[in-house]
């Protein structure tokens, strides 16, 4: 692993982790975070994903983590500055192509908001979908009514930025970035409903295969929220052929789905040049054992972690696999 700090157009420096494998490389894989997470939280999966044969980098966010200034209060930052200048300036730190993006919910939603995701050759998303609030389950309505229409405004005035550890909400925020995912949580078409033809376009203009990821039991980004995701809410009005042609890619996922007991882990096999299989147990993102997850190509199982494992009846091109961990 090493430590580096990556300089962004603007001149900033954002920390980054690189994990690096043995031998000639086969691609690189950048894990973009989601909101409040910081690079730590990636570690095992980055290091495993280093001993598959892949350079694969984490980051903190400008703000966030090991990229946070001593002093929040009157720090400058949005979200269009974590995509445009932070996410861009990774891309550019990852010279080894193919390059493949891995998004945590904020991290998948705003890949269509960097200049440079020409680079990205194949993208998986996980728990990435529309934060419009009143999608969240019933018995979050309240607490999510009271962080977007209490807590955060006087938070922002109060203090200059979101103290969220103290407040145990999400983490420590710039103001920027808070107030902006604020107005996109409040909007029903979220990203694309409150930033504009603009945006739209640029969803609309997002071209890598893309392989989705949510989970039944989640109650921040249900799977209703995920089937909404601006990814393909807003193709439709920017450009109806590339909604079309998304829309029929969608319908070659499926949703991986967590039940309360076991794991049971989908792995997606997207379309005839894109591949990808992704775990999850309960304590991390992605379990590092027992799976054997190679970017493009097929899942395969260890040897004794495969009892339980059965194949689904594909759809279209699909070869979804579903493993049970016990």
């Amino acid at each position: 692993m090493l430590d580096s700090l990556v300089e962004t157009k603007d001149g900033q420096h954002i920390a980054a982790r690189f994990f690096r494998p043995q031998g000639e490389p086969k691609g690189s894989v950048l894990i973009v975070p989601a909101m409040g997470v910081t690079q730590d939280y990636y570690q095992p999966f980055a290091s495993w994903l280093a001993t598959q044969g892949f350079i694969a980098a984490t980051f903190d966010y400008r703000g966030t983590g090991l990229s946070r200034p001593r002093d929040l209060r009157g720090f400058k930052a949005d979200i269009f500055d974590w995509a445009r200048l932070d996410c861009a300036a990774m891309i550019d730190a990852l010279p080894q192509r193919p390059l493949y993006w891995i998004g945590h919910s904020l991290g998948g939603q705003i890949l269509a908001l960097v200049p440079n995701k020409h680079s990205v050759a194949k993208a998986v998303t996980v728990a990435t979908g529309s934060g419009y609030w009143l999608e969240n389950v019933p018995s979050l309505r309240f607490k999510v009514w009271w962080l977007w229409f209490v807590l955060t405004p006087i938070a922002l005035r109060v203090c200059g930025y979101f103290p969220g550890k103290a407040l145990r909400k999400v983490g420590d925020l710039p103001k920027g970035v808070m107030a902006q995912w604020r107005r996109w949580c409040l909007d029903p078409e979220y990203a694309v409903g409150a930033e504009g033809d603009v945006v739209r376009a640029q969803y609309a203009a997002v071209r890598a295969p893309i392989v989705s990821i949510s989970f039944s039991d989640d109650e921040m980004m249900s799977v209703r929220k995920h089937r909404i995701d601006t990814q393909l809410l807003h193709l439709r009005a920017a450009d109806p052929e590339a909604h079309r042609a998304a829309r029929h890619r969608r319908r070659t996922h499926r949703a991986l789905r967590l039940f309360p007991r076991r794991v049971r882990v989908l792995a997606l096999a997207a379309a005839p040049a894109a591949r990808a299989g992704l775990g999850r147990n309960q304590r991390q993102l992605l379990p590092i054992q027992p799976l054997r997850v190679v970017l493009g190509e097929a899942l395969t199982v260890p040897d004794g972690h495969d009892r339980g494992a059965r194949e689904l009846v594909p759809q279209q091109s699909v070869e979804p696999v579903l493993v049970t961990l016990r």
